[in-house]
């Protein structure tokens, strides 16, 4: 009988390595529509965007009493506020819903009780204190999932919450089992010397559905070359992905090595693991085929390193890992906390970005892929601390992270979908900090890029000035030629004011940005423009992180004017009046350059896809890019282009 030969063993890398090579082209060709209920585990085909804000209604964000804020700003030690029920306050649980005319809420814990009907409070509250504003965790139409996402249990409440009924994703990957072997019979059988009861393939069976593929499962094939090979023909044709188990050593009744180079091309025969060496690697018709060894512990290590990840379109990394916290998180010290994060790797370093902590968070969990535990009795961690974190998302490979934390923009959602659209490198991780934020973040050396649009107000010139100011002496790119305009949000139904001033004039309420983003500087800059004191401003200190929660706030009647960009009005509905157009730029210290993840990045704002994206979006501008070198005390543009 004719025995198979080892012509070469790879070591278990280079296996990984050819077999990714060779079937990079993706599988997941057909595209359905199904009920959001039924998509876990499931490959989305398509980005999918809210339908809904949530909370879409203004909610209690503890129990105590809902009140109008502005009858409670006298209220202090001395001079105790009387508040009567049903006229000056209601009584709220957590999670019901705040109505005119009231809009912020006092702990029960600073509500002293008088009798039925009256209570008593010693310090004042600021418009929607304690209040989950409408769109506080996402607003309609933002990005909640991108394409090639694989669903989790947490964006199921995601979708759900964002009312997406059905979305469109890839078909399951049908993948077919051949058992092999005349000494193997089916369970059910009465044993003689010598039979083994199968159940490799029902192992691989249960391994194919949790990885979100669906087996098929084919009878047992004795050790015979013509129906092994009428086997793996049948088994061709009807599925995406073949596995044959056993017959793949040099025995002279192993055959699945010679039958695939017969109907198509061997890759890989031999690896030098052990145990595994005999796996086969191949393709028939173009479909992957492998040959996995009969002993059950090899046959399961053959099929976690080469088969899994095909089906779920993912390598799972080590599951913990010792990470740097970008930002500090405080505890209380009475419990024991799980904080979401972000995990990326930058500078050889993996960094930790706390995400939001509120418990009703979703997209927390939906961006997290990372927990942090913080123990009881602990006062939590000081920026800068390393820490040992869960990684969740147990695909991502860390280092093709690209780590964006600075000013927001629907921008930076784009971008990230067209990475895994083009099957780029690199994917994004993108953390709104404000544009000062993200500057500190590179400086800290804690983010590869940071998207910023600080105005010099005495020059009229971005962002240069703060770059010299936070890393005077440090080499850096500033990537110019991204223009966005900024200006006024409001209600369609109302008019339109002309200037900030009109806020004070009109009694208008505002809803501001966090300090150290480029839009509250912008806002300053107006105030100080038209001469108006920001305690003039009704809402100044009203602080939301991003441009949708602004409009949300607006559309929603919190507020009844923001400040934000052209972009976002137009997907929320909103009136919209420019008042100023803005470099929107990109700073990366200038050792990443020749990283493939900025590489990838560059290549993505430059593609003709984004660039329609901008179109559609409305609000933009791009020219060809220039590249800002600083350095030491000054700055000079180097290319323009790439």
């Amino acid at each position: 009988m004719e025995r198979n030969i080892y012509l070469q063993t790879v070591t278990l890398e280079e296996a990984l390595q050819c077999f990714e090579d060779k079937t990079t082209a993706s599988f997941r060709k057909t595209i359905e529509e199904i009920p959001v209920e039924g998509s876990f585990g499931r490959i989305t085909a398509e980005p999918i965007y809210a339908k809904y804000s949530n909370p879409n209604f203004n909610a209690s964000a503890m129990d105590g009493i809902a009140v109008v804020s502005k009858t409670t700003r006298m209220a202090d030690e001395r001079n105790p506020v009387r508040l009567t029920k049903d006229t000056e306050f209601v009584f709220v649980d957590t999670g019901d819903v705040i109505c005119e005319p009231y809009d912020s809420v006092i702990m029960i814990e600073d509500v002293r009780i008088i009798d039925e009907t009256h209570v008593e409070i010693i310090t004042p509250s600021h418009p929607w204190q304690h209040v989950r504003m409408i769109g506080e965790d996402f607003v309609v139409g933002e990005m909640l999932l991108t394409r090639n996402h694989k669903i989790t249990a947490v964006d199921l409440g995601a979708l759900v919450s964002g009312g997406i009924e059905k979305l469109k994703v890839y078909a399951p990957l049908r993948v077919g089992l051949i058992p092999t072997g005349t000494e193997i019979v089916e369970i059910g059988t009465k044993l003689k010397s010598g039979d083994i009861l199968e159940s490799n393939t029902r192992m691989f069976a249960g391994l194919v559905l949790e990885s979100g593929g669906m087996p098929i499962r084919y009878p047992i094939v004795s050790d015979d070359k013509e129906l092994l090979r009428q086997a793996l023909q049948k088994a061709v044709k009807e599925n995406d992905f073949v596995v044959i188990n056993a017959g793949s050593s040099a025995g002279s009744e192993d055959y699945t090595a010679s039958l695939i180079k017969e109907l198509g091309e061997v890759w890989i025969h031999g690896i030098d693991i052990k145990p595994g060496k005999p796996a086969i690697l191949g393709a028939i018709e173009g479909k992957p085929v492998v040959g996995i060894p009969g002993y059950p512990v090899s046959a399961y290590m053959t099929f976690k390193h080469f088969v899994i990840p095909m089906i779920e379109g993912i390598k799972p990394p080590q599951k913990w890992m010792e990470a740097t916290l970008s930002q500090a998180v405080p505890s209380s010290l009475k419990h024991k906390e799980f904080v979401r994060v972000q995990l990326g790797n930058v500078d050889g370093k993996v960094i930790a970005t706390p995400l939001k902590r509120g418990a009703a968070s979703t997209m927390s969990l939906v961006k997290a892929n990372g927990i942090l535990t913080i123990e009881k009795e602990s006062e939590g961690f000081i920026s800068g601390s390393k820490v040992m974190v869960e990684q969740t998302r147990k695909h991502l490979e860390l280092e093709k992270a690209l780590v964006s934390i600075g000013s927001h923009d629907l921008i930076m959602d784009w971008v990230a979908d067209l990475l895994l659209g083009e099957k780029k490198e690199a994917y994004l991780l993108s953390a709104h900090v404000g544009s000062l934020g993200g500057i500190l973040a590179i400086k800290r050396g804690e983010a590869h890029v940071a998207p910023i649009h600080l105005l010099d107000e005495n020059t009229g010139e971005y962002n240069v000035k703060e770059v010299l100011r936070y890393l005077s002496g440090e080499e850096m790119i500033l990537i110019k030629g991204m223009k966005r305009w900024q200006g006024f949000y409001m209600r369609k139904e109302d008019t339109m004011i002309d200037s900030i001033r009109d806020l004070v004039q009109k009694n208008l309420s505002f809803v501001n940005r966090q300090k150290g983003s480029g839009t509250r500087l912008l806002t300053d800059y107006f105030l100080k423009k038209d001469l108006v004191n920001k305690d003039q401003i009704k809402g100044y200190e009203t602080e939301v992180l991003t441009h949708t929660a602004v409009a949300q706030a607006v559309l929603s009647g919190n507020a009844d004017v923001g400040v934000g960009i052209e972009s976002v009005a137009r997907q929320m509905g909103l009136s919209y009046k420019a008042v100023a157009k803005e470099d929107y730029d990109f700073l990366i210290p200038k050792r990443f350059m020749e990283m493939t993840i900025i590489k990838d990045f560059i290549d993505t704002i430059q593609s003709e896809a984004f660039k329609q994206r901008l179109v559609e979006a409305g609000g933009y501008e791009i020219e060809p890019l220039q590249y800002v070198s600083i350095g030491g005390n000054s700055c000079k543009i180097t290319l323009e282009g790439r």
